[in-house]
């Protein structure tokens, strides 16, 4: 049966391959991100499905409120993959106030305002992943200058525990997934030179079965994946 699929973070990346992989396997995917080019690349792959997008800065609180616009004829979500991520690799004697209010505003508050917005047209057999890092993680291996990225990614896992009590029975799964290293931009960007275990179209491909299956054995937990970190 076709699904019908939102993912945030989708022009580049994991949240690319991912957005690729669900249309070529025949589902509706609502792609969100600021890249309004590298999103249109994405309707080549289309296959019997159909895809639309959204080009908007996360960060802008107030933006997320025409999302419910653009899928007003969609009667349900089966799956919202909360992808995004906003990276600051400084010092932490270099992070400024900008960096730690994007940082939480991207990270945090962006996948917290999507679940508000799409909670009604979901239900009992739909299922929201949030995508966080195996620096976020208690008791993880922790990295010098990720301080503003790491922690603000940490509040969703948090989140994702309390939604799934909160939730009831007639309500979305939500689970939460840890990163370790994928061989994407942002890793680059994190650790310039490093050649990571696991290539973005992997990661995907995981996501892609997780998103649609994981939701039917898991439920508030935090999936660490991670063959590598740095």
């Amino acid at each position: 049966m076709q699904k019908n699929i939102i993912i945030t973070g989708a022009s580049r990346g994991i949240g690319r391959e991912l957005a690729k992989i669900h249309l070529q396997n025949g589902n509706n995917v609502f792609a969100i991100s600021r890249n309004e080019e590298k999103l249109k690349e994405l309707k080549q792959f289309e296959n019997n499905s159909e895809f639309r997008f959204l080009a908007l800065d996360l960060a802008d609180f107030k933006s997320l409120d025409q999302i419910g616009e653009q899928i007003s004829d969609w009667s349900r979500v089966d799956v919202l993959y909360n992808n995004a991520g906003f990276l600051v690799n400084k010092p932490v004697s270099e992070i400024t106030e900008k960096d730690i209010d994007n940082s939480i505003s991207v990270n945090y508050k962006a996948p917290f305002r999507m679940i508000q917005l799409l909670l009604d047209k979901m239900d009992s057999e739909s299922h929201i992943v949030n995508i966080t890092t195996m620096g976020a993680v208690q008791g993880s291996v922790k990295f010098p200058g990720l301080a503003a990225y790491s922690s603000s990614k940490s509040g969703i896992i948090t989140l994702t525990e309390l939604l799934a009590e909160e939730f009831d029975e007639n309500q979305p799964k939500i689970n939460c997934v840890a990163l370790g290293a994928v061989q994407t931009e942002m890793l680059e960007e994190a650790f310039p030179g490093y050649k990571a275990p696991v290539t973005a179209t992997e990661m995907a491909e995981y996501l892609y079965n997780f998103g649609l299956k994981g939701h039917h054995f898991q439920n508030g937990k935090t999936i660490q994946l991670s063959v590598s970190t740095p």
